[in-house]
């Protein structure tokens, strides 16, 4: 089991089983979870996000993430976060000889306790439904976007967990809800957006309006984390 699997199983994740159950794993599951995403920072660092809520269903907020990579060292990292603030702060424990950006399971482990807490549904089962659309059913297409002056070229990641749920009915209006990952080498830290987005169910007359939940992840810099700069 690798590092940043071994990390997961301490959030109580359970994607590591099904991963490691296959032969080969999903390009999905490579892009996210077996990826050196830290692979370039050789120095005590600060990856820091932009978080950002938004929709028609709850009042949004805008917010920060840090992840904090303590110690550098020839089996991987240290890596702490601050992920939040106030209210809304969410406690992860450390990651020791990490490898993967944990950033990733920060952003699911959150969402998953805001689907429990829309739904009444159990972690447990939101879980399995993201870890199968992340082995059979996650759509992986090359995207450029814009940042620091900079065209960057990188791989977005689609799911829609419950779109095949036996059970989506439970779930009514949430039922529609996909996760966008984007993420490029040349971006520090590997991961550049997350999105997990409940859209609005249709209107009759076919107008658009904005989604009831959308919260976005994005990446703003790196700095040291020593001199803060």
């Amino acid at each position: 089991m690798s590092k940043f699997f071994a990390f997961a199983a301490a959030l109580l994740l359970v994607f590591a089983p099904i991963v490691h159950a296959q032969e080969k794993h999903s390009d999905a599951e490579v892009l996210l979870f077996e990826t050196d995403h830290l692979k370039e920072i050789t120095q005590p660092t600060v990856l820091q996000y932009e978080f950002r809520k938004d929709g028609a269903l709850e009042r949004g907020f805008e917010d920060k993430v840090s992840v904090n990579i303590s110690k550098v060292g020839n089996e991987g990292k240290t890596v702490s976060a601050d992920y939040l603030s106030g209210e809304r702060k969410t406690d992860f424990p450390a990651v020791e000889n990490a490898s993967g950006n944990p950033v990733v399971m920060y952003f699911l482990e959150r969402d998953i306790r805001e689907m429990q807490r829309l739904t009444g549904g159990k972690p447990p089962y939101f879980k399995k439904r993201i870890r199968l659309s992340l082995v059979d059913g996650a759509e992986v297409r090359p995207v450029k976007f814009s940042f620091d002056g900079r065209e960057i070229e990188g791989k977005e990641i689609k799911i829609i967990p419950y779109a095949n749920d036996p059970l989506k009915a439970r779930f009514g209006k949430y039922v529609g809800k996909y996760y966008l990952f984007t993420l490029a080498e040349d971006v520090p830290g590997g991961v550049y957006q997350m999105r997990a987005i409940i859209p609005e169910q249709a209107s009759p007359d076919g107008a658009k309006s904005r989604p009831m939940i959308e919260e976005t992840l994005t990446f703003s810099k790196a700095s040291n984390l020593v001199a803060g700069k």
